[in-house]
C-alpha cells in the first residue's frame, strides 16, 4: 500500500473557483479544452470554422471507431450520439446499461472498444495502472486551455494522461420548489433542522426522502456525504485509500447518523432504479432526494407534457452541516469522460475522437439535448445555462474540498464487490452494523490500493 495520500483534486486544481455572481460564467465550466484534434498520423490538422475532427477524420481512412458507451438511458443517449456527430469523426457506438457496464468493466476492458466512457480519479488511475488503458499524452500536448487541475484529474500515477473530461455535476439533494412553497417548508443546513423537516415532511403524508439502490451505487452517494459532514474531507479520503479501518469508531458514528434518517426513506431501496426514486419526487410523492443533477434526465418533454414543468421546478440545496467543525465544505462532483483502449484497432482515429470530444462543439452538442450537466470546456456554450447549471457552477466553484463519488476515489473492485454490497446489507437491516463493518475490514485486506 502507498503511503501517498489519495484524493480527489480540490476545486483550485480543477480550476474551480469561488465565483462572483458576476464572473460566474466568466469561468464557467473552470477549465479550458483546445479546439485541435488529434489526428490521424501526420497529416491530420484543424483549420479555423472547422468542427473538431473534422479534418483528421478527412485524413484517415474514415473507418467508423469504435465507442463503447454506459449512456444508457434515452436523453443522455440521444444527447452523446450528437456530441459524437459534432466531432465530425465516424464512429459506431455500443451502448451498454449503465449498471451492467460499469460492473462488468473489468471483464469488458479485456476486448473493449477503441474509446469508452469513464471517470476521473481512482477508476482511472487503478485502470491505467493495470496497463488496460492508453496513454493519450499526445492527445493532450494539442489541449491548450485545461488547466493543470484537470489535467491532473486525468493523469496516472506514471504522469502521463488517460482520460479526456467532458463534463462535471454535483450531488445535492434535490426538491420542488412549488412543493417548499406550498407547504411553507425552509431549506435546512445543519442536521437537526434537516432532520426536523423529514417530520414535517411526514407529519403532511408526504415521504421525506426518495431512495433508491438498484445496482448497490446509488446510495454510496449517502454515505459519502454522511462522512465528510461527520468526519470531514481528509478522513473520508483516506478511509477510501485504505488507510483507515472500517471498524474505527468515526465510520460507526457514520452509520450512527445514517440510521436517524432511514426510517423517512422510501422502503425497499435495495429494489428501486433511481428512475423511479426521481418519478416519486416529480409526483411530489417524495419531498427530497439526494443525488447528482443528473435526476432531471428523468423527465422527458418530448414524452411528456409536464416534463419540462417538473423539469424547471427542481432545485436543490448543498447537504446539511453535521460537525461544525466541517460544516458544508465538501462537495461530491464527479467528473465525466473517455478513455482509450490499451490496443485499439485504429488508434488514430480514437486519438482524433478523443480530441473532438475535449472540444466546445461536442460538449455544447451534448448539453443542447441534456441540459442536467456543467461543461468542462470553458469555450463551451453558457448562455443557454439553466438555472440549475448556473447553481451548480457556482455550489462546486465555492466548495473548499471535492470529492468524486465513493465507486471512483477508491479500489473499483472493492467499491463495487465489498462496499456496495455492505451498504444494501445495511440498509435492509441497520441493527447489524459492526457485523457488517467488520466483514468490510476484513475483506479490505485482500485489495491492493495505491
Amino acid at each position: 500500500m502507498s503511503s501517498k495520500s489519495e484524493r480527489s483534486p480540490s476545486p483550485s486544481e480543477v480550476g474551480f473557483h469561488v465565483f462572483s455572481r458576476r464572473s460566474l460564467f466568466a469561468a464557467a465550466g473552470a477549465v479550458g479544452v483546445g479546439l485541435v484534434a488529434a489526428g490521424y498520423g501526420d497529416k491530420a490538422s484543424t483549420t479555423p470554422g472547422t468542427t473538431p475532427g473534422t479534418a483528421a477524420a478527412a485524413a484517415g481512412s474514415g473507418n467508423p471507431v469504435s465507442v463503447g458507451s454506459n449512456y444508457s438511458d434515452e436523453k443522455p443517449k440521444a444527447a452523446f450520439a450528437a456530441a459524437i456527430a459534432a466531432t465530425g469523426v465516424p464512429a459506431t457506438i455500443n451502448t451498454v446499461d449503465h449498471n451492467s457496464f460499469q460492473e462488468n468493466f473489468n471483464t469488458y476492458i479485456q476486448q473493449p472498444d477503441d474509446v469508452m466512457t469513464w471517470f476521473a480519479g481512482y477508476r482511472m488511475r487503478a485502470f491505467a495502472a493495470k496497463g488496460v488503458v492508453g496513454d493519450i499524452s499526445d492527445v493532450w500536448a494539442k489541449f491548450t486551455d485545461f488547466s493543470d487541475g484537470f489535467k491532473k484529474a486525468s493523469t496516472a500515477n506514471d504522469g502521463k494522461q488517460y482520460f479526456v473530461p467532458f463534463y462535471f455535476y454535483p450531488w445535492a439533494v434535490h426538491y420542488r420548489k412549488s412543493l417548499f412553497t406550498e407547504k411553507g417548508y425552509a431549506i435546512p443546513t445543519t442536521w437537526d433542522e434537516f432532520k426536523a423537516l423529514c417530520d414535517k415532511m411526514k407529519a403532511d403524508g408526504i415521504t421525506p426522502l426518495a431512495a433508491a439502490n438498484d445496482g448497490n451505487w446509488p446510495q454510496m452517494g449517502m454515505f459519502d456525504m454522511i462522512n465528510m459532514r461527520t468526519n470531514g474531507y481528509d478522513f473520508h479520503v483516506s478511509l477510501m485509500a485504505g488507510k483507515e479501518s472500517w471498524t474505527d469508531d468515526k465510520v460507526k458514528n457514520v452509520f450512527k447518523h445514517w440510521a436517524e434518517i432511514t426510517p423517512y426513506y422510501q422502503p425497499d431501496a435495495n429494489g428501486r432504479t433511481w428512475q423511479d426514486a426521481a418519478t416519486a419526487l416529480g409526483k411530489k410523492e417524495c419531498g427530497m432526494y439526494l443525488l447528482g443533477t443528473f435526476v432531471t434526465d428523468n423527465f422527458d418533454p418530448s414524452k411528456d407534457s409536464g416534463a419540462q414543468a417538473i423539469i424547471d421546478d427542481i432545485d436543490f440545496f448543498a447537504f446539511p452541516a453535521i460537525d461544525p467543525a466541517h460544516g458544508q465544505d465538501a462537495v461530491e462532483a464527479p467528473i465525466d469522460g473517455f478513455m482509450m483502449a490499451a490496443k485499439p484497432k485504429d488508434e488514430a482515429g480514437a486519438k482524433a475522437l478523443l480530441g473532438g470530444l475535449g472540444g466546445a462543439p461536442a460538449i455544447d452538442a451534448y448539453i443542447g439535448l441534456n441540459p442536467s450537466v456543467v461543461a468542462a470546456n470553458s469555450k463551451a456554450k453558457t448562455d443557454g445555462y439553466s438555472a440549475l447549471q448556473k447553481k451548480s457552477a457556482e455550489l462546486v466553484g465555492s466548495a473548499k474540498q471535492i470529492s468524486q463519488f465513493l465507486d471512483r476515489d477508491t479500489d473499483p473492485a472493492f467499491a463495487s464487490e465489498v462496499v456496495g454490497k455492505a451498504l444494501a446489507d445495511f440498509l435492509a437491516d441497520n441493527s447489524q452494523v459492526d457485523s457488517i463493518l467488520s466483514t468490510v475490514e476484513d475483506q479490505k485486506k485482500t485489495y491492493t490500493f495505491e
